[in-house]
């Protein structure tokens, strides 16, 4: 999930942006805009730095026993038709 903390950046940039009639409206226009960037952000399903490292580090590990295990075949299969 992304970073709570980003959204909070993005929402103070946004909202200092604002032009200066509307600071009086300013924290019902943070709330709609954390609400709006929140609901499109987990609809993208993204996933945080962190976590794509960990599956990153998984699949280096599956694919490395998947070497592991085609050369163990590939020496029981050489061996056997030796005999």
């Amino acid at each position: 999930m992304l970073d709570p903390k980003k959204i909070e950046e993005v929402v103070q940039g946004l909202a200092s942006a604002l032009p200066p009639g509307l600071t009086a409206m300013q924290a019902d226009v943070e709330k709609n805009i954390r609400s709006a960037l929140s609901g499109m952000f987990a609809k993208l399903d993204l996933v945080s730095r962190e976590e794509f490292d960990v599956q990153t580090q998984v699949l280096q590990r599956t694919r490395e026993k998947l070497e592991a295990l085609e050369q163990k075949v590939a020496t029981l299969e050489q061996s056997s038709t030796q005999e």
